[in-house]
C-alpha cells in the first residue's frame, strides 16, 4: 500500500488497484490544535457543516508526512502511516489469527495474577492469548470480597444479567438453572436466549475441594470449520435457520431467534450459540426438519467427542477467561458431600477487551 500525487490530487494504490481520496476526506482529519482537542483527540469543528465544494489547494509527500493545504484555508499534515492503517481493516481478528485446538491441546501458557496487571505488559500477552485460543486463565488472583467484579470492571465493565453483576456457581436447592447443581454439564454456550449474546465469561475459583467437577473447553470455531469441510449440508442447514432460544423462570422470560452457526457477512465464522436444554427448533417441512436434525446431531456428536473435548481443574486463585461467541464450556458431575465447589461468574462484552488490547498495544508499541 502507497500514497501518491498527481495534479493536486491523493491516490491510494493497493493490490495494483489505484483510486482517488476523496479531498472531503481529507479535510475531514485537520489535526491541528485549532481542529482537534488535544486530550480527547475529538474534532473541534462539524465536518457536516463544511463547505460541499472541498478542493486541495497544494500538496507535499514526505516519506512520513503527507501536507495538505485545502481551499477553505486550512492546512494538515497527516501522517502517512496514519492514512494507510484507516485503508485496512481495523478489527482485531485481522492481526491476531484464530488457532484451532482440539483435546491435544496441553500445557497451554497461564498468566500469573499481580497488582499491575492491567497496565501491564503480560496483560496485553494474555489477550492476545485469548484472541488466539478463545481462553486464558489467570492464576492467583485474590479470592475476597468478590474481587471477580473488580477484575472484570478493571479490564472493561460488567454486563449485568436478570443472574446479577456477578453470579455465584454453586449447589442449592430449587435452582433456576442447572449450572447450580452438581449435575454434569455438557458442552454449551452461555445465554443464547440474549439479544444480543454476552461475548465473554469469567469463571474464578473460590473453593474446590471435589475430586470431580472438572471444568471442559471446545473450540466451537475447531469443530464448525470440521463440519464446514467434511459435512457441508449439515453447515449449510445450521448456518441458514433461525431458532428459538429461551430461558424461563419465576420472573423473567427470555427469548432470542438465532442460527446455531452464526456467520459474518464476508462468510467467515463468528459465533455459535449450543444450549440442546434451552433450544426449540421451528416447524418446517419434513426433508428440511429431518436435514436439520440429523445436523444437529453430528455437531452435538462433535461437540461431546473427547476429540475435541480439555479437561481441567479449576483451583482457588484460577479466573478463567473464555470467548462465549467461540467456545463451549462444561464441567464434569461432582459430590457435594466430599466438600465445596464455589466460582463466581460474570460477563463482559468485546469492547472491554478490544478496547484494553488496543489501548496497551499502542502504550507498549507492539
Amino acid at each position: 500500500m502507497k500514497i501518491e500525487l498527481k495534479n493536486n490530487k491523493v491516490f491510494f494504490e493497493n493490490k495494483g488497484q489505484k483510486k482517488e481520496i476523496h479531498p472531503y476526506w481529507l479535510r475531514e482529519r485537520v489535526n491541528g490544535d485549532n481542529y482537534i482537542d488535544r486530550e480527547t483527540k475529538q474534532r473541534l469543528f462539524d465536518p457536516t457543516k463544511l463547505q460541499d465544494d472541498i478542493k486541495i489547494n497544494n500538496l507535499n509527500l514526505s516519506n512520513n508526512y503527507l501536507e495538505v493545504t485545502f481551499n477553505d484555508g486550512s492546512f494538515t499534515k497527516l501522517t502517512v502511516q496514519n492514512i494507510l492503517k484507516e485503508f485496512s481493516n481495523p478489527n482485531i481478528e485481522n492481526y491476531i489469527s484464530k488457532i484451532e485446538w482440539n483435546s491435544s491441546l496441553k500445557n497451554f501458557k497461564n498468566f500469573e495474577f499481580k497488582n499491575d496487571l492491567f497496565e501491564n505488559e503480560e496483560m496485553y500477552k494474555a489477550l492476545v492469548n485469548f484472541y488466539q485460543y478463545g481462553f486464558v486463565i489467570f492464576k492467583k488472583v485474590p479470592t475476597k470480597n468478590n474481587f471477580i467484579v473488580n477484575f472484570a470492571n478493571s479490564i472493561g465493565s460488567i454486563r449485568r444479567t436478570n443472574f446479577g453483576e456477578f453470579f455465584n456457581v454453586k449447589s442449592k436447592p430449587n435452582p433456576n438453572d442447572l449450572a447450580y447443581t452438581s449435575l454434569p454439564l455438557a458442552p454449551h454456550t452461555d445465554n443464547p436466549y440474549r439479544n444480543p449474546v454476552p461475548c465473554i465469561q469469567m469463571l474464578h475459583c473460590i473453593e474446590n475441594e471435589v475430586s470431580g467437577g472438572l471444568s471442559t473447553l471446545v473450540d466451537g470455531f475447531t469443530v464448525t470449520e470440521k463440519l464446514k469441510k467434511d459435512f457441508p449440508e449439515y453447515y449449510k442447514v445450521l448456518s441458514e435457520i433461525k431458532v428459538r432460544f429461551q430461558f424461563i423462570d419465576k420472573t423473567i422470560i427470555l427469548e432470542d431467534w438465532a442460527e446455531m452457526i452464526q456467520l459474518n457477512e464476508n462468510g467467515t465464522f463468528k459465533q455459535v450459540r449450543f444450549s440442546p436444554r434451552l433450544d426449540f427448533v421451528p416447524l418446517m417441512e419434513k426433508e428440511k426438519l429431518e436435514l436439520f436434525y440429523s445436523a444437529r446431531k453430528k455437531i452435538s456428536e462433535l461437540y461431546n467427542s473427547d476429540q475435541y473435548r480439555i479437561e481441567f481443574k479449576l483451583l482457588p486463585g484460577d479466573l478463567l477467561m473464555m470467548d462465549n461467541y467461540r467456545l463451549l464450556h462444561g464441567r464434569t458431575s461432582y459430590d457435594s458431600n466430599e466438600g465445596k465447589r464455589f466460582l463466581q461468574g460474570c460477563y463482559i462484552d468485546y469492547d472491554s477487551t478490544d478496547g484494553k488490547l488496543k489501548h496497551l498495544k499502542r502504550k507498549f508499541n507492539f
